[in-house]
């Protein structure tokens, strides 16, 4: 870092920040043990991508500690990688570690430290308070009660994949019907019960309502009497062919936005993963992208829906571009994060760069974690804000001059500023 970047990181660091994504369960947020954090699917997936076979991470009757020692066997072939940073730092901040590398002579005083830490009453304060982390979103079932947390903390949003591509799975309807009461059978009743989940959770301080989209899936208006007799042998048990099922996805997926419309609710959009991709791969280590999605895809629910706002990320380098063009002409579409196969620094840097010159400056959405357990939350806001902090000492203060206050307050409307008016929290 020159003296200039470390200021402006400097200054980033000091304040509080609101973490527009997560998956973390609010009634179990920070982890236990070691295992809760080098469980995270990036390290077992690049574990199993170095040569750990599948069945020693993923065994049934593996213990927490066992579990480390077997990943940790791979940590020297993942030291090059911006997710072992993460890991690295992480330890270092919360366990005191101090060590360069974590090795087979080591990670045991690392595992028992963390343990004791983990087992103090408030650690889940402590990593709140240390990652200066104010609020989390959750990602919440659309069959989440949503009880027994504080929902000022832990900020609900309705994840919505399920309602739209597995509709017609019995599992699917049945939870929905126990949620809301309501046995859909045909459009009235699917308007009915997804108008219900809404209420539910917008009177649960839900701030907004996502979806992750295969590079397949074209959203447009399709009217309740075209999907009637699709519904009604959907309840009666009967099976789809493939274009029918594609316009229940598609009338579901609208009557969604309908919702986010009418409940004044952002609907955060997460284009272009394809399932399964690698069958063989370990849990949540088996989706990839590809080249095929195009936002030009979007466009009819960006005209029809100018009200909404649409906080979009995309997972490819090319997708980048156009999200930034359509940042740049839509008024709705907002940029938002670094999504999945995108989030190391040298994509993130590019594309901060791409966003931050080219989309106006209260239309961007820095960055959240997508993480599962708290401690991540603050390696990985770090790592952005490095990356921010120098692409504003390089392009605005020292390239355009700016003040460094100026440039400090730019990097907090992107960092906080713009989820807090954009989410209403």
């Amino acid at each position: 870092m020159t003296p200039l970047h470390q200021r402006l990181f400097d200054e980033l660091e000091r304040f509080p920040l609101i973490d527009p994504h997560s998956h973390i369960n609010p009634h179990a947020a920070a982890s236990k043990t070691l295992a809760d954090i080098m469980g995270y699917h990036y390290y077992t997936e690049l574990a199993h991508s170095a040569g750990l076979p599948k069945s020693k991470i993923e065994s049934p009757d593996i213990g927490p500690k066992e579990k480390v020692g077997r990943l940790v066997e791979k940590v020297a072939d993942l030291e090059n990688t911006a997710q072992l940073d993460w890991l690295m730092d992480l330890c270092r901040t919360f366990f005191g570690f101090e060590e360069e590398r974590i090795t087979s002579k080591n990670w045991e005083k690392l595992y028992d430290a963390a343990s004791a830490k983990m087992a103090q009453k408030d650690w889940e304060e402590q990593v709140l308070k240390i990652s200066r982390l104010d609020k989390v979103f959750l990602t919440n079932d659309y069959d989440d009660p949503l009880t027994g947390f504080d929902t000022r903390r832990y900020v609900p949003c309705l994840r919505t994949d399920d309602l739209v591509f597995h509709f017609t799975k019995p599992g699917t309807r049945e939870r929905l019907a126990k949620a809301t009461g309501i046995e859909v059978g045909d459009s009235v009743t699917l308007r009915k019960a997804i108008g219900a989940l809404f209420t539910h959770f917008v009177n649960h301080n839900a701030k907004a309502c996502a979806i992750s989209l295969p590079p397949s899936f074209t959203p447009r208006p399709v009217d309740g009497l075209t999907v009637e007799g699709i519904l009604r042998r959907v309840a009666a048990g009967g099976d789809l062919i493939p274009s029918d099922a594609e316009l229940l996805s598609q009338h579901v997926f609208w009557t969604l936005a309908e919702h986010c419309a009418e409940h004044k609710l952002p609907f955060d959009l997460m284009i272009g993963v394809n399932r399964k991709v690698y069958a063989a791969g370990v849990y949540q280590g088996q989706d990839l992208f590809d080249q095929r999605v195009s936002l030009i895809q979007y466009r009819e629910l960006f005209n029809s829906f100018p009200q909404v706002t649409f906080p979009v990320s995309v997972l490819a380098q090319t997708s980048n571009q156009e999200l930034v063009s359509y940042a740049w002409i839509f008024p709705n579409v907002v940029t938002n994060g670094h999504w999945w196969y995108s989030n190391i620094p040298s994509y993130i840097e590019l594309d901060t760069r791409a966003r931050i010159e080219a989309v106006p400056q209260n239309k961007q959405i820095g960055y959240y974690s997508d993480m599962y357990k708290l401690e991540f939350g603050l390696p990985k806001f770090r790592m952005y804000r490095r990356i921010l902090s120098k692409v504003l000492a390089d392009e605005y203060v020292t390239n355009r001059r700016w003040p460094e206050e100026r440039a400090i307050a730019l990097g907090q409307q992107i960092l906080r500023g713009n989820v807090e008016r954009i989410f209403g929290v």
